[in-house]
């Protein structure tokens, strides 16, 4: 799990369930965090992060995705 998703401490489990997103699933949270401007914000989402991917999801709830991705879904 990159910086900043990782903050000190966190555990195997966690790390597996961040290896078995597809890159794609990866590089959307990577995304929601970096595109918090207030460092609070920034913290919450590492923490809904962490526990989006305990109840299983595979990509961050109510964000509508990557700017850096155009809508259609292709690079």
């Amino acid at each position: 799990m990159p910086q900043p998703i990782a903050p000190a401490g966190a555990d195997a489990h966690t790390l597996d369930l961040w290896e078995s997103l597809t890159p794609l699933g990866r590089n959307e949270f990577i995304c929601w965090v970096t595109d918090a401007k207030k460092d609070e914000t920034r913290a919450r989402r590492i923490r809904r992060t962490r526990e989006e991917l305990e109840e299983g999801k595979r990509r961050p709830c109510c964000w509508p995705g990557c700017k850096h991705r155009e809508r259609t879904g292709h690079a």
